[in-house]
């Protein structure tokens, strides 16, 4: 039984593929793996199904250091980028099979204007998504604050971008103060649209102490800015509730965070001059009011002056025509009152005439009615003195300027004074056999004494 070394087969498979695929072919294909080593580029290619999105097929390639040099800075000036994965490239191939190696496409060149129109075809479909949403102009339509000054810078901190912005700022000829908070951020590579998207978010955390918020990429280098053309940042971008102004930095077609963003400046200084301006737009109409206002009013001063000299000259005229309206009134006042006074006094004059005719006899009547009843109260007043019932023979015992009422009020020692019609007696409280209380001549006034 014959058989082969795998040198002697190997050779055989590359004098095959030399045989029949000898030329050089174009190829379109997706990197899912890009990277470089001693020179050289190593890249893993696949097709994906347009349906599932899964890969049909794959394949490694490699560009040799030789052709790289010439391959790599071609295509990123063309297209402001570098290779990355995810990017769809145009890639002229042909086989090469290795002995020792394998098998692997040797690439010699890429066509940039094929990844220019795939990059363009995404932003075309992020745009037409945005526009879809209805999100595409919000951020256009904020108005950004006349006295914005209070801005929120998304750049990394090291960024020659974020330093020329801030200078910027800080040097303006108009004296004009900034206060810049740096929110730090990855504004390249694959992180670089997590990293910006969680800046935005930490800036509307602490919404009320910003104006506007600026997005700054400079002095990094020009390639890998597929961050600022996806879609999530986009809406981020787009939806947010303050004014979005960029200075990425980059002179190609605008990205789709350009695009939607309230303002684009393409640098960091340009950014600033922005703001700069807008104060200083500010400034100017506020000077304008200002100097119309001292106008308006310095002419409004000159008219009321000439008012007060006009209105100065007819007063005399004026005061002397008054005075004798007022002198002419208050002589016809006078008059009416005179004569309002003669006849209130009249009328009051008859009325107490009246009156005393009808009151003096009625008094008369009264006095007498009067007299009458006082005549017959004293009779009635004479009748019940008690002289006149102490002389029928009846008397009255007195304790303490007191009439005594019942024996019972009475106690032993107790002096009592008894009225009698002609005279008087006191006397002094003894007790009888029975209990009763029974007076007894005084002893200290030696016996009983009577007076008349």
């Amino acid at each position: 039984m014959q058989h082969l070394t795998l040198l002697l087969l190997n050779s055989l498979v590359r004098e095959t593929i030399e045989l029949g695929l000898p030329g050089d072919y174009w190829v379109e294909a997706e990197l899912s793996e890009v990277r470089e080593r001693g020179g050289h580029c190593y890249m893993e290619l696949v097709q994906k199904d347009d349906t599932e999105a899964l890969p049909v097929a794959r394949a490694s390639a490699k560009c040799w250091r030789s052709a790289w040099a010439l391959v790599r800075p071609h295509f990123e000036r063309v297209t402001g980028e570098s290779l990355r994965p995810g990017m769809k490239v145009l890639l002229q191939v042909h086989a090469q099979f290795h002995e020792a190696y394998g098998f692997s496409w040797i690439v010699t060149d890429i066509d940039p204007t094929f990844t220019l129109g795939d990059m363009a075809r995404r932003r075309q479909e992020v745009v037409r998504r945005l526009k879809e949403e209805g999100v595409f102009d919000l951020n256009k339509e904020l108005h950004l604050s006349p006295f914005a000054n209070r801005v929120a810078v998304i750049s990394s901190d090291g960024a020659a971008g974020y330093g020329d912005f801030c200078n910027q700022l800080a040097t303006n000829t108009y004296g004009f103060n900034f206060s810049v908070t740096l929110f730090q951020a990855t504004m390249q590579g694959a992180q670089a649209e997590r990293s910006i998207i969680e800046a935005l978010n930490a800036v509307n955390a602490g919404l009320d102490a910003f104006d506007c918020v600026v997005v700054i990429r400079g002095g990094g280098a020009t390639s890998d800015l597929s961050a600022f053309d996806s879609l999530a940042l986009a809406e981020n971008v787009a939806n947010f509730p303050l004014p979005v102004i960029t200075g990425i930095g980059h002179e190609r077609d605008e990205s789709v965070v350009d695009m939607v963003a309230h303002t684009r400046a393409k640098t960091p200084t340009a950014a600033a001059a922005f703001l700069i301006d807008n104060l200083k737009l500010t400034a100017d109409r506020i000077e304008a009011a200002r100097a119309a206002l001292a106008s308006s009013v310095r002419r409004r001063m000159d008219f009321e002056r000439l008012r007060l000299e006009r209105v100065s000259g007819r007063i005399p005229a004026l005061f002397s025509l008054v005075k004798a309206r007022q002198d002419a009134r208050l002589d016809g006042l006078a008059v009416r009152l005179r004569t309002s006074v003669a006849a209130r006094l009249a009328a009051a004059d008859n009325r107490l005439a009246a009156l005393k005719a009808v009151l003096q006899p009625a008094l008369a009547r009264r006095l007498m009615s009067e007299r009458h009843r006082l005549e017959l109260l004293s009779q009635r007043t004479a009748a019940a003195d008690p002289a006149h019932i102490l002389k029928r023979g009846y008397s009255v015992t007195l304790h303490n300027g007191r009439a005594v009422r019942s024996a019972a009020d009475l106690k032993q020692g107790d002096t009592i004074e008894t009225i009698f019609g002609k005279g008087k007696a006191e006397a002094v409280v003894v007790k009888s056999e029975e209990g009763t209380p029974k007076a007894s001549p005084n002893p200290s006034k030696e016996g009983r004494r009577v007076e008349e």
